[in-house]
């Protein structure tokens, strides 16, 4: 962390000290009544409804200013955008009195202080919207310079880029780059719109638990931590999957959740620890049910988010209007490695792997080296919204085995722009098939494998009540936003990415 003053961050303080000296205080109470945003003000007004506008108070950031003697122009900016004010000396200050205007507003004042403002509305001989102000009060001093940013003609065009400080300062970064407090304003509607669909077909948000017994739900390496009170180890979920069924089990017909996930596992663009995940599940349907509702869902999705289905990302346009295809994933791997691996054991797929120069672990079983090969040599063709169906069983441990193709299960994964952004199953509800299953996972812990998954003996319980025929599936939120606001970094869609502490100097 920094450990001296920079000489902008002295002088900053000297002036605090000005205004202590005025008896100004640069941070005052918090209650400052705003009647109009800067967006309402610039799409609002107009010569013939000027009246309406006659008295206005905003609150903002100044941004810059344009001196010019007895009067200013600057720019102020709330969360809404920007607008322009005009300060005179004798509007602010009408008597003798001018400390307000000559030593508050031009010497103390600084880029990035927050002001309220009051005054009423024109139009200059410019054409520009702009506030005209007849009182201002400061309500926070910056004590720390705003990166500089220009701007012409209201678009920025030397924004700050720097990953390092862009993720690591992200409330900065919202104050000078304008483009980045859209893509969180668009992926707040994407999630409103996906809430708005569940809901609207009947599902119901519920909540379940982030810290786990049981690590379950998912083939990933968990966060551990221990509860005192208890004297037990717990683990941060990595998916929760069988929470939701324990809920169908319940007697409740479509459930969902935006959850918290936590995986230990490495960091790339597509990455992060901790990421967001929707999962719903709906009884008395299957995975063919499941497909339709998902484009359904992502082509409403799109149109909310953006107002049209298609997105470009990395030169590519990709258009999430129904319906997607559909490839099996042994023909897809025939396709782009070459081989047929449906009846390959362990030992052929360890040579195929080898062959194709893909690294693997002896750890893993077939299920985990035919995902290697899809993952290496497939997924990365399927630039347009795919459905991947029909997977072996043993790379799906909670999916119901399929009603007519032998060692295959029901199961899709979506791939999008070369990435997995959905996996979903109809759901294995026979608590018998589910505890073999479970009992082969526990085979490849013990062979050294840390994704694999633990008994969970009370969700085995709840199955043993009866789940009816059930449907589910899990989102990448995070990945679906990055396509959503055509970012090719996980980062740029996660207002606190994980990063290293800083260093102290």
């Amino acid at each position: 962390m920094q450990a001296t003053l920079s000489e902008q961050e002295v002088i900053r303080r000297e002036k605090l000290k000005e205004f202590e000296q005025l008896g100004i205080d640069p941070y005052p109470a918090p209650l400052y009544e705003v009647t109009h945003t800067a967006k309402q003000i610039k799409d609002g007004f107009t010569e013939e409804n000027a009246e309406e506008y006659k008295s206005v108070s905003i609150a903002g950031r100044l941004m810059s200013v344009r001196n010019m003697g007895k009067a200013n122009f600057a720019v102020l900016q709330d969360s809404t955008g920007r607008v322009q004010i005009y300060i005179r000396r004798d509007d602010i200050c009408p008597g003798e009195d001018k400390t307000m205007y000559n030593t508050v507003w031009k010497r103390l004042l600084d880029i990035g202080d927050i002001i309220g403002v009051k005054g009423f509305v024109f139009k200059t001989q410019t054409g520009e919207t702009s506030i005209h102000v007849e009182e201002f009060t400061i309500l926070t001093k910056s004590l720390r310079p705003l990166p500089i940013v220009k701007e012409k003609d209201g678009e920025m065009f030397d924004e700050v880029t720097d990953v390092e400080f862009k993720y690591r300062q992200r409330y900065a970064d919202l104050i000078v780059n304008p483009s980045v407090r859209n893509t969180f304003q668009r992926i707040t509607k994407m999630k409103n719109a996906i809430r708005d669909f569940l809901n609207n077909h009947g599902a119901i948000e519920v909540d379940t638990p982030v810290l786990q017994s049981i690590p379950g739900g998912a083939l990933a390496r968990p966060f551990v931590t221990h509860h005192n009170a208890l004297d037990i180890p717990l683990y941060l979920r990595i998916a929760n999957e069988l929470y939701l069924k324990r809920l169908i089990v319940g007697g409740f017909d479509w459930v969902y959740e935006f959850s918290r996930n936590f995986r230990n596992e490495g960091m790339d663009r597509t990455h992060n620890p901790e990421f967001t995940v929707l999962e719903f599940y709906t009884a008395y349907k299957d995975y063919n049910w499941m497909m339709a509702t998902t484009e359904q869902l992502l082509e409403h999705t799109a149109m909310s988010t953006n107002g049209k289905t298609t997105v470009t990302i990395g030169g590519k346009e990709i258009d999430f209007k129904a319906p997607y295809q559909r490839v099996a994933l042994y023909d897809a791997i025939k396709e782009h490695a070459g081989i047929d691996v449906s009846n390959m054991d362990e030992d052929q797929l360890r040579q195929a792997c080898k062959d194709l120069k893909i690294q693997v672990e002896p750890s893993m079983g077939r299920g985990k080296l035919i995902d290697e090969i899809f993952s290496e040599k497939c997924e990365h063709h399927y630039v347009q919204p795919t459905f991947i169906i029909d997977y072996p069983v043993e790379m799906s441990p909670l999916t119901k085995k399929h009603r007519s193709k032998e060692g295959l299960v029901e199961r899709f994964e979506l791939m999008i722009n070369g990435k997995e952004i959905a996996n979903a199953y109809s759901e294995l509800n026979d608590p018998i098939d589910q505890r073999a299953r479970f009992e082969e996972q526990v085979k490849l812990l013990e062979r050294g494998d840390d994704e694999a998954m633990y008994i969970d003996y009370d969700f085995l319980r709840a199955l043993e009540y009866g789940m009816p025929p059930t449907a589910g599936i899990g989102f990448g939120i995070d990945r679906l936003a990055m396509l959503l606001t055509e970012h090719e970094s996980i980062q740029d869609v996660l207002l606190f990415p994980q990063m290293r502490p800083e260093k102290s100097e």
